[in-house]
């Protein structure tokens, strides 16, 4: 904020011709300025008004030939100013309007100093001035929902305050230059928080960090990660005491694990790394030389075999035993699931595609169901998920059921702008499904009428080559948009917590369970600072009736279970007496 320029100097009249002395009330001045008013002495007093050649002027209240008490200034450029003068120069109250500012509040000297408020392009500050500069306690609003409350010098942030940004995470503690540095404390609209050290607005120093999740890390802090040594509290349980890099396990360290087994050795990257040793809730003992999690020499030294391998021979078997599980088809109409949890690199995607098939089973009565999950944990215990594997479990759904049946498929996992979903199993090297693949792996079930759902960014875009008339879609983001909420922590990305969570355990009606899904969605993504997803919709009337008689039907089988039940209790009943 550059310094206002003193308004006036004395206004002393001047002569004109042979000493014939001017009056008003069309004095002329030095400067060109035009007088009318009072002149006492040769000096401008009282009330009177001077217009400049520059169209500026002023007109107020005059002592001694200087501008002093009530009156107002209008500058050739559009500045306007209303208040009091003293001196010639701004001073006591007053109110300034400038090209793209206003400031209302104190003046000295012709500066902004005291209690005011100014508003300039995408600023609003409130509080206390000196010399034209922010100076004191004082409040300062941004145009993107920022701002930061609390003590100002030399127009900067300093000293103790609370800066909030454009989300709502708020920063407070003592500020530098606009920056917080030393102990201070975090606090995110998710429900993080951090107490310690900063440097530069950044996570610097002795610190406690926890999520949202109630999971805790405690060390030192360097550039805004968790670095050298430290220690992570779960809110599962867990427990680890030892050596991090950038947020990870690294180095030498102690896991006590919530199911009671703890090992101590080597990390790298949260996995068993090096010399370590495994020990299980029930006593007994891995030890010896581990590789990316996995034990690949015992403690003597002998080579063990990969357990990738040992997985890969199971895989046909429980594929095999899955696709078998599938029942055929009775008279009746039946519901039929295929879930998909696609990339196994976080576990998000494997703890939603269970909850939904337990969901199809309980709630939407699904009796053939097929889950294929990729999965760290799960490779010699469930089938995986593959483009080979998803052609399969079709041909077989497609194979057990009939023209009258239902097909649920959901595929959760993450997605690129070119419309591939990821299929990924750690230390594997798995294909990704594009549109065109996952059309053709479909293709058996082209005339069953069935409710396709993908959770994944960029998913719209497989909506027009999966849509026909037997094919409602229903996708978490439209072709050019990323969703939000794959995580190793979370449970549910957001479309997935939004839709069968939520919306599908309040209504058992598709379209409207769709309309609560995107609203919930979007106000999430609206709170948080996120671009809007968009989820996406194709319904078609044939694929929504035969929904609907699905669950009428289902409706009336549980009223006839229950009637023949309470016909039996009567009947056992009358036999007793």
């Amino acid at each position: 904020m550059r310094p206002l320029l003193p308004l006036a100097l004395l206004l002393l009249l001047a002569a004109c011709g042979e000493g014939e002395p001017l009056s008003p009330p069309d004095a002329r001045l030095p400067d060109g300025g035009r007088y009318r008013g009072e002149v006492v002495n040769g000096l401008l007093q009282g009330q009177g008004r001077i217009d400049y050649p520059n169209g500026s002027f002023y007109q107020g209240g005059f002592h001694d030939g200087q501008w002093q008490g009530d009156g107002e200034w209008h500058g050739s450029h559009g500045e306007v100013y209303r208040g009091q003068f003293k001196g010639g120069l701004f001073h006591g109250l007053g109110d300034l309007t400038t090209p793209g500012s206003h400031y209302s509040g104190t003046f000295e000297g012709g500066r902004r100093s005291g209690e005011g408020t100014l508003k300039q392009n995408d600023q609003l500050y409130r509080g206390q001035f000196k010399d034209d500069q922010y100076q004191g306690a004082g409040e300062l609003q941004m145009a993107d929902g920022s701002r930061y409350q609390g003590l100002f010098s030399q127009g900067k942030p300093n000293g103790a305050g609370v800066r909030s940004d454009a989300s709502g995470n708020q920063f407070s503690g003592t500020f530098v230059d606009g920056q917080l540095q030393g102990s201070g404390t975090f606090d995110s609209v998710e429900g993080e928080q951090y107490i310690g050290e900063f440097k530069d607005n950044r996570l610097q120093g002795r610190g406690r960090y926890e999520n949202a999740d109630g999971d805790v890390w405690i060390g030192t802090f360097k550039d805004g990660a968790l670095v050298g040594d430290g220690e992570l509290l779960g809110a599962d349980g867990s427990h680890y005491k030892g050596q991090f890099r950038d947020w990870r396990f690294a180095g030498k360290g102690h896991l006590q694990l919530p199911d009671g087994s703890h090992y101590r050795g080597g990390f790298d990257n949260d996995a068993y790394e090096g010399q370590g040793r495994l020990t299980h809730a029930d006593g007994r003992v891995e030890a010896g030389l581990w590789r990316n999690g996995v034990r690949v020499r015992d403690d003597q030294g002998h080579a063990l075999p990969d357990p990738l391998d040992l997985a890969l021979l199971d895989q046909g078997r429980l594929l095999d035993d899955a696709l078998a599980h599938v029942p055929p088809s009775d008279k009746a109409v039946q519901l039929y699931s295929l879930v998909v949890a696609g990339d196994g690199q976080q576990s998000v995607f494997m703890r939603e595609a269970d909850y939904v098939s337990n969901l199809l089973k309980v709630r939407f009565g699904a009796s053939g169901q097929v889950t294929l999950v990729n999965h760290r944990d799960s490779m010699t215990t469930r089938p995986m998920a593959t483009r080979e594997s998803i052609s399969r479990a079709a041909q077989t759904l497609a194979e057990r059921s009939d023209a009258d049946d239902l097909l649920f498929i959901y595929l959760t996992t993450h997605g690129s702008a070119d419309h591939q979903l990821v299929l990924d199993q750690p230390r594997l090297q798995l294909a990704d499904l594009t549109a065109d693949e996952l059309v053709s792996a479909l293709a058996p079930l082209k005339k069953r009428n069935k409710v396709i759902v993908i959770s994944a960014c960029y998913s719209g875009g497989y909506i027009e080559p999966l849509k026909d008339a037997h094919t409602l879609i229903m996708t978490a983001a439209r072709p050019d948009r990323v969703s939000f909420g794959c995580s190793e922590e979370a449970d549910f990305t957001y479309f997935g917590d939004a839709l069968f969570a939520q919306a599908l355990n309040q209504t058992d009606d598709l379209e409207q369970a769709f309309e609560l899904a995107r609203a919930s969605v979007a106000e999430r993504e609206q709170r948080e600072g996120f671009e809007a997803s968009e989820p996406q919709l194709w319904a078609p009337a044939a694929v929504l009736e035969h929904w609907q008689r699905l669950r009428r039907q289902q409706a009336e089988q549980a009223l006839g279970e229950q009637a023949h039940v309470t016909g039996q209790a009567k009947e056992k009943r009358s036999q007793s007496h």
